[in-house]
């Protein structure tokens, strides 16, 4: 990586960046509605169509780190990096099947976040606001890898130190603040034809320069054979259950946390979420031309310390120094976007389910949303703190946490749009049961995401998350069954 500014690429990447914060700032006055109300705040008046939330949905889920992380993953271990794109095919079905009666409870109701649609259905504070939690905890290493992302891009333009991503983060602050969802909601724009470019650019020169395809995946082989153990350009047959379960629930998660739900449910109609369900696997695509970076960086001869600089240093090496700047710029606003509905997401969850039920129960909805902007604040503060005093490696094990906290919401939020069979009782252990377990699992293994099942002789590798999910189903289901049904109201319920 260089350790001199470039002033092209640099001169490029301001040009760009210096482009969305004047976006971000315009944003409030784009389908303008009042943003004294948390619902236009943080929802964008529930008004966005499926062109908008195409580019904003997946703004949102298509991140700054997948960009550094899945081809990082792929040049470190092969095939199994790929777990991301079945788990991207997986999740569009589901979220065709089930958010779009999500999204027509919480617009019956006036309901901002998921917690609120269980709070609505069982009652109470205490679960809603477990929900709510485990919402706001999840997020935050997140948001905090979008900051890897940023720290990635901005060191291969030979700026070092901490400054140029404090002021990054300082602008996102202000316009986020200032404009709500309407600030990501239009850089999404910007951001995402900004990143097909460079991946089309990639995919079309890259394996040019190496001798096509073939030669790409054939010094891949090549490389992985000389290593040896696990890895590999196909999967090994005792990785099979691990990249099976780590799809599978990555895909059941990746709904559940608050930035996904926050995308869905500012859409303006059931209809649409369904239109994007259809539309958004063109991002699948995307993903796995992405991911190939991996193995070009590969063929390419890229020799990197840590795998996350795979991805900047090829295109270092490869391309001229004004590319290098767009694609550092495209791949910087993919951290802004994820960052800013994050932040608006956990800022939401905090305000309606902490804050107003357990702190101010007499909150106005004007106040509501001040206090909204005041959080989500809070929470990108808290991000850029944890990422420059602490490792990154601290951020990317809590974020494989979140992962598995985040999937124990699911029974509660899921299984409550299809059922009134379940007891609020038997929600709250069933999820404070896989909370217990998958944590304990996870640090058993040294914060990895997979645990050994031992069966007779055979062992099978499973997501952590899965195995957590697993006991908390059962665990509700059984208790649902036998304990009594409550004699009181649900608006009187403790829990």
């Amino acid at each position: 990586m260089p350790t001199t500014f470039n002033w092209t690429s640099g001169l490029v990447f301001i040009g760009f960046f210096a482009l969305v914060t004047v976006l971000g700032f315009f944003a409030a006055r784009w389908k303008a509605g009042d943003l004294t109300q948390l619902h236009e705040w943080g929802l964008g008046g529930r008004q966005f169509g499926p062109v908008i939330s195409w580019f904003l949905v997946g703004g949102d889920f298509y991140t700054a780190y997948t960009v550094i992380a899945v081809p990082a993953l792929v040049y470190a271990v092969g095939a199994y990096g790929f777990f991301a794109l079945p788990y991207t095919i997986i999740v569009y079905p589901f979220v065709f099947a089930v958010m779009p009666k999500l999204w027509s409870a919480c617009q019956k109701n006036n309901h901002i976040t998921a917690a609120d649609f269980v709070q609505g259905i069982y009652g109470g504070r205490w679960f809603a606001a477990a929900i709510a939690l485990t919402g706001i905890i999840a997020t935050m290493p997140y948001i905090a890898l979008q900051l890897v992302g940023m720290q990635v891009v901005i060191k291969s333009l030979g700026v070092t130190g901490e400054l140029p991503l404090v002021v990054a983060f300082v602008i996102l602050a202000v316009y986020t603040y200032a404009s709500g969802l309407r600030a990501p909601a239009m850089i999404a724009f910007v951001k995402d034809i900004m990143i097909y470019i460079v991946v089309i650019a990639a995919i079309w020169l890259i394996p040019s320069k190496l001798g096509g395809y073939a030669s790409v995946f054939d010094a891949a082989d090549h490389f992985f054979t000389a290593k040896g153990g696990s890895t590999g350009i196909t999967l090994k047959a005792s990785q099979f259950t691990a990249y099976a379960s780590l799809a599978f629930g990555s895909a059941m998660a990746a709904f559940m946390y608050p930035h996904t739900l926050t995308g869905v449910l500012s859409s303006k109609s059931a209809k649409t979420i369904k239109q994007n369900a259809i539309a958004l696997p063109a991002y699948t695509l995307l993903l796995g031309l992405i991911a190939l970076l991996g193995y070009m960086a590969i063929a390419a001869g890229v020799k990197v310390t840590s795998a996350t600089d795979v991805v900047p240093a090829l295109f270092l090496k490869l391309f001229p120094s004004w590319f290098v700047g767009f694609a550092a710029a495209a791949i910087a606003i993919s951290a802004l976007v994820p960052a800013a509905i994050m932040s608006i997401g956990s800022a939401n969850l905090f305000t309606r389910n902490l804050w107003k039920p357990l702190i101010q129960p007499n909150i106005t909805p004007s106040q509501e949303a001040t206090n909204a902007k005041v959080v989500s604040l809070a929470v990108k503060l808290g991000a850029l703190v944890f990422i420059i005093f602490l490792p990154t490696q601290f951020a990317i094990d809590l974020q494989l946490l979140g992962g598995v906290w985040i999937l124990q919401t699911f029974p509660a939020v899921v299984f409550s749009l299809y059922t009134r069979c379940l007891k609020l009782p038997a929600l709250f252990i069933g999820w404070l049961a896989g909370i217990g377990l998958g944590t304990t699992l996870a640090f058993m293994q040294g914060i990895k995401p997979i645990y050994a099942v031992h069966l007779g002789n055979a062992t099978y590798p499973v997501y952590i998350g899965v195995l957590a999910l697993g006991v908390n189903i059962v665990l509700t289901l059984v208790l649902s069954a036998v304990l009594p049904a409550r004699s009181t109201s649900i608006s009187r319920s403790p829990i």
